[in-house]
C-alpha cells in the first residue's frame, strides 16, 4: 500500500504568457514537502507535464525519494503540450520547435525563476521527457548549454534529424545525460511509421560517448509506456539530485 505520505502533494497551476508561441502555455508546479520560499531548490523541467504528473507519477515519486532517501528537497516544473502540435514542438524539424525552444529558454525559465525560489544555474536545472521529450528536452540543452547541462531522456525518439545535429557537435564533454529504453522497443508504430526505439538509442549512446557526454545508459524488459517509464522515474531523478 503507498505510503499517505508520498500523496500529500502540493501542486500549483501555472500560466505562462508566450510571445514565441503565440498563447498561453499551462505549467504544473510541484512544491516539495517542507517548502519554504526564503530556500533554494535544484529544478526539474519535464516535458509533457500532464503526462507526467498523471502517468508517471512524478509529484509521488518525488515525495517518496525526498522523505525516505534523504535526497535534497526539488521542485518540479511541468510544462503541458497540446498533443496536436506536439510533433511540431518536440521534433527539430517540426514548424514549431525553433519557437518551442525559444520559448523554453527567454519566457519559461525567468518566469519559473522569477516566481519560484529556485536556483539558475545550469548545475542546479534538469531537463526530463518522454520520446519526442527526451528528443527536445536534448536539443534545448544543445542550444543552450550556459542553461542546462543535466537530461533525462525516457526512450527518446532519437530520430536520423535528431542524430545528425548531435553528430556536428565539436565536444559534448559538458552534457551529462540519463537514457533508458524498453528492449520490446524494437517495432514502435507511430503515425509516421514504425521505429525501432532500441537502435536508436543505442545508436544516439554511441555518439554520445564519441563526443565524450557524461552519459548513465540502460536497456530494462519494458515497451513504449507510461507504465514501464514511471517504474524508473525514481531512479533518474536520484541520479542527478543525490
Amino acid at each position: 500500500m503507498t505510503d499517505d505520505r508520498y500523496l500529500k502533494r502540493t501542486i500549483v497551476k501555472e500560466e505562462v504568457q508566450s510571445s514565441y508561441l503565440n498563447e498561453t502555455r499551462n505549467l504544473r508546479v510541484y512544491l516539495p514537502p517542507g517548502y519554504q520560499e526564503w530556500l533554494s531548490y535544484p529544478v526539474v523541467y519535464c516535458q509533457d507535464g500532464e503526462d507526467f504528473f498523471n502517468f508517471g507519477r512524478v509529484a509521488t515519486h518525488a515525495n517518496q525519494i525526498i522523505l525516505d532517501d534523504d535526497i535534497e528537497p526539488f521542485i518540479i516544473v511541468g510544462v503541458e503540450v497540446d498533443k496536436r502540435i506536439r510533433t511540431s514542438e518536440y521534433s527539430p524539424s517540426g514548424e514549431r520547435h525553433e519557437n518551442y525552444v525559444q520559448f523554453f529558454a527567454h519566457e519559461l525559465i525567468p518566469y519559473i525563476e522569477g516566481k519560484y525560489p529556485v536556483r539558475n544555474d545550469a548545475d542546479s536545472r534538469i531537463l526530463a521527457g518522454d520520446s519526442l521529450g527526451g528528443s527536445v528536452s536534448l536539443h534545448i540543452a544543445l542550444r543552450f548549454p550556459s542553461l542546462f547541462k543535466k537530461v533525462i531522456s525516457l526512450s527518446g525518439a532519437f530520430y536520423p534529424d535528431s542524430q545528425s545535429i548531435i553528430a556536428l557537435q565539436p565536444d559534448l564533454s559538458w552534457l551529462e545525460i540519463w537514457m533508458l529504453v524498453g528492449l520490446q522497443e524494437t517495432s514502435f508504430e507511430t503515425d509516421h511509421g514504425t521505429f525501432d526505439f532500441v537502435a536508436y538509442n543505442r545508436a544516439t549512446r554511441d555518439l554520445f560517448i564519441e563526443k565524450h557526454a557524461k552519459i548513465q545508459y540502460d536497456e530494462r524488459d519494458g515497451y513504449h509506456l507510461w507504465g514501464f517509464w514511471q517504474q524508473h522515474i525514481p531512479e533518474a531523478l536520484k541520479y542527478f539530485l543525490q
